[in-house]
């Protein structure tokens, strides 16, 4: 289960990746961020993003056009 949710529906590249990032630097190490998202990019986002930043992609799921993800904290 998520620490922290974040929903970035409707916005588009790079607004999912830089709210991602905002919220992510006020949680704690370990903690669970899960995000929803619109934009299809955001899937090759977020995958990029946690490489780079060392935080793990738990999950990438999408349903109805709503992508989530689930990110720990690292």
């Amino acid at each position: 289960m998520a620490d922290q949710t974040l929903n970035a529906e409707g916005l588009n590249c790079p607004l999912p990746i830089l709210r991602a990032k905002k919220t992510l630097k006020g949680m704690s190490s370990g903690q669970v961020l899960e995000i929803s998202a619109t934009d299809p990019g955001s899937v090759a986002d977020m995958a990029a993003f946690c490489k780079q930043t060392g935080n793990e992609l738990l999950s990438s799921d999408s349903e109805a056009d709503v992508y989530k993800f689930e990110i720990r904290k690292a």
